[in-house]
């Protein structure tokens, strides 16, 4: 079949699994999906959407692969990770796709990172090189010590440049309000109590079923049913992953 054939068709299929999952047709949906991968066997969404299905039917293990496949097919995309957070998927398996997330983002961002510490330090021996030559250039037309002086300058300058152009590449300490006050871990998937303290979902989770039905902070009574996603702070961590990629490994 045809590429752009075989595209077009894949896309019906998906369709078609949709209208069937709106009405709870979940098997037929899988076969619908299924065939939409073995057509065009490398587009995430079809993996994500056939995940859904399977974790409708509490198929743990047929979502965890779907997941994971999903994820090594678009990095980018973290729709595998959060459609099992928001139907209480095991804590275990959602943490092992987060580390699969995190260690491909990690690599992503390395592997960046070392062609943009490359080409800076390119440019920088290019721009000491020209300062020099121009340097050399001043002390043959006599003016020895003005030009000593200003090459000087023009180094320093150069060196603060380029060590601002590398701060986002350098691992540092990932701030405070973006860590959860009991992991210190930078939050994953932060939710806010009534008291305005903010959480990982699965650490608070774990709290009020093991030890008890209160604010590990506050002290005050706490329900499940009160936490509340905090997403402008998740958008904050998703930013700041974006720019300082070394932190998926903090």
């Amino acid at each position: 079949m045809a590429p752009s054939l075989a595209s077009s068709t894949a896309e019906k299929l998906k369709k078609d699994g949709n209208t069937y999952f709106k009405k709870e047709r979940f098997a037929a949906a899988i076969d619908a999906y299924t065939e939409a991968i073995t057509l065009c066997p490398n587009v995430p969404v079809y993996f994500t959407n056939r995940a859904l299905c399977h974790l409708k039917r509490n198929d743990w293990k047929k979502v965890e692969e779907d997941s994971r496949r999903a994820i090594q097919l678009d990095h980018n995309s973290v729709k595998a990770l959060d459609l099992g957070r928001g139907a209480n998927l095991k804590d275990y398996m959602v943490e092992e796709i987060w580390q699969e997330l995190s260690k491909a983002k990690y690599m992503e961002w390395e592997e960046t990172s070392s062609k943009r510490s490359w080409e800076l330090q390119n440019l920088k021996e290019a721009c000491e090189t020209a300062l020099k030559e121009k340097h050399d250039s001043c002390q043959m037309e006599g003016f020895l010590d003005e030009a000593a002086t200003t090459h000087k300058k023009q180094l320093e300058a150069l060196g603060r440049v380029f060590e601002k152009a590398a701060e986002a590449d350098t691992p540092s300490e990932v701030p405070d309000y973006l860590c959860c006050k009991i992991t210190l871990d930078i939050f994953r998937d932060p939710v806010i109590t009534p008291s305005g303290a903010t959480y990982e979902r699965s650490v608070i989770l774990h709290h009020l079923e093991k030890v008890g039905k209160f604010d590990p902070i506050t002290r005050e009574p706490l329900d499940q049913s009160e936490l509340i996603p905090n997403f402008a702070l998740k958008e904050a961590v998703q930013a700041y992953l974006q720019e300082h990629g070394w932190a998926y490994r903090a």
